[in-house]
């Protein structure tokens, strides 16, 4: 079965589905929402019999839902409509809150059901529950659908307003956002923020420019003014309110990027907070933790990249466990994300954008080369979360490579311009053979956990459940920390890494990779330069890359009708 994946973005739960849909059979093509006409244009000419919007926030043309199914994700309970669903319910502190799937008809929101699921609603920012429980509650919906499909006594039932709670919900405003410091406690400032975050941000105007807040954690300690800048450490702000103090990560100009926010609110402040050189637990982006003979290493930087500093800070924390007795290091990773690798944002906001490009890949080089070179230890990658670039193919030097069920990995660079570093021309044959190596760099199309463990990119899946994973995981951890032939497998791993160095020394793959990242990062024209600042000043694409669209035979063509 053909179907078309209409989004306006190809983001995580786009990519998702995407691979879920390829898994069940069907031939898929994705189309970006970027005007009617080519919309219809890819409808016609890819004549799909199903048309799945996972994340969308165009009108799809009535030319289009008319004559096709069109099955539209809403991150809502059902019923309750509106762009800004979800971030109602945050903002609200509901307790719990669901994903709906529908059949586009003329009215935004309101064609037939196909499925609704619910699922209790955390304290996490929006972008962290949309990636976590409205991924994995879109992805059931879609495959309930597909069966459904194949059910010839199956129909949608109609949306009946008067007996389900949800409601027509308005866009939510920068009015309805905002931050009254002098009045608003620490847990409504928390819930705005986290009902703004990773989009629109909280609008303020501070030192008289107009700044976008981003993301929060809650201070403990510090009390000040309401709504002063009382200090700030590793990069974030701690702002303090009627009753406590928030720390704000991440804030952006007006026209300018998402940044680390004393990168942006410093400058524009009268007085600079004091600095607090140990940095408090609610900021700390890198921590250890030590159950019996295995150590865990957490990594929780924002959107998943990693700059220069946080990268060496990394090595830093990485270096201390290799020295310790543990028998097992385990990389876990962020809450959101596992890695992106290198920080996009930072190296566009530099001086030189090209040296600090040289300098953050180095870093993560650095680092990689360093989990390779563990001869003491067994390493694992935890992938609780999705992780594309170098940040997949750190991964992969890992001993072990452990996967949650439904989390995605882009193991490739192309799309951003890059030849790759990371010593991904090392890791990623090695798991994965030369062949499909290349393939995976080259098509640049994300991997579902369950691709990647038959393509030997993963050694084990656990469960989707986020405290289930963390069970087995934690189990098949200390079932290796404690096997019997535990000095056997050190020998082996040895043995296989000096046997790799003799056929290729390492440093030359680091040389040869580096050669092209120049190449590149250094040319004013490279189309590097251009697509990075697309990404982050989130210029989209004019059409559909061509790499997403998936081409019909004519003979495989049927009557549009």
């Amino acid at each position: 079965m053909r179907v078309l994946l209409l989004c306006s973005a190809f983001n995580g739960i786009s990519q998702r589905i995407h691979r879920e849909l390829e898994l069940h059979g069907c031939q898929v093509s994705v189309e970006l929402a970027t005007g009617e006409t080519g919309m219809e244009n890819a409808v016609a000419e890819f004549r799909p019999r199903l048309i799945v919007c996972p994340y969308l926030v165009h009108r799809i043309p009535d030319a289009i839902w008319q004559k096709i199914p069109c099955l539209v994700l809403r991150p809502g309970i059902e019923s309750d409509r509106g762009l800004s669903s979800l971030d109602w319910a945050i903002a609200s502190n509901c307790t719990e809150w669901g994903v709906t799937l529908l059949q586009a008809n003329g009215e935004m929101g309101a064609g037939d059901i196909w499925g609704t699921a619910t699922f209790p609603l955390r304290g996490a920012s929006k972008a962290g529950l949309y990636r976590r429980e409205v991924t994995a509650a879109a992805a059931s919906l879609v495959k309930s659908a597909l069966a459904a499909l194949k059910d010839p006594g199956f129909t949608p039932r109609p949306l009946e307003t008067q007996k389900i709670p949800g409601r027509v919900q308005p866009p939510m405003r920068q009015a309805d956002r905002a931050i009254d410091w002098q009045r608003d406690s620490t847990d409504i400032t928390i819930a705005k923020l986290r009902a703004a975050d990773s989009a629109p941000g909280i609008r303020e105007e501070i030192g008289g420019q107009v700044v976008f807040l981003y993301g929060v954690r809650r201070e403990e300690n510090l009390s000040g003014g309401a709504g002063d800048f009382i200090a700030h450490s590793n990069g974030a702000v701690c702002r303090a309110t009627v009753d406590g103090a928030v720390w704000i990560p991440q804030a952006r100009c007006e026209g300018g990027i998402k940044l680390p926010a004393a990168q942006v609110l410093l400058p524009l402040l009268k007085e600079i907070p004091r600095e607090l050189k140990n940095i408090p637990s609610a900021v700390e982006d890198i921590r250890s933790a030590r159950i019996g003979d295995v150590a865990y290493l957490y990594f929780d930087f924002a959107g998943g990249a990693m700059n220069t500093g946080q990268c060496r800070r990394l090595l830093g924390h990485y270096r201390e466990l290799q020295s310790g007795d543990a028998r097992v290091i385990v990389l876990m990773g962020g809450e959101d994300f596992w890695s992106n690798g290198v920080h996009l944002h930072c190296i566009e906001a530099a001086e030189d954008p090209a040296r600090e490009s040289w300098e953050n890949i180095n870093a993560i080089d650095d680092l990689v080369e360093a989990i390779i070179e563990t001869p003491d230890q067994i390493t694992v990658a935890a992938l609780r979360n999705n992780a594309g670039a170098g940040g997949a193919m750190m991964a992969l030097a890992c001993d072990h490579v452990l996967l949650r069920e439904g989390v995605v990995l882009n193991p490739h660079y192309r799309t951003m311009g890059f030849c790759g570093s990371e010593y991904w021309t090392y890791l990623l044959p090695r798991r994965a053979g030369q062949k499909q190596a290349l393939a995976l760099t080259q098509n640049c199309l994300p991997l579902l956990a369950t691709e990647a463990l038959q393509m030997g990119l993963g050694d084990e899946i656990f469960d989707e459940g986020w405290d289930i994973f963390q069970r087995e995981m934690e189990h098949y951890c200390r079932i290796l920390s404690q096997s019997a032939n535990f000095g056997a497998q050190l020998k082996a791993k040895r043995a296989m890494r000096t046997a790799d160095e003799k056929r290729k020394p390492l440093r030359r793959y680091r040389e040869e990779e580096l050669e092209g990242v120049s190449a590149v990062i250094f040319d004013p024209e490279a189309e590097y330069q251009r697509a990075r600042r697309d990404f982050v000043y989130k210029i989209p694409p004019q059409e559909t890359p061509a790499h997403l669209r998936r081409k019909v035979r004519f003979w495989q063509r049927v009557v549009f009708s």
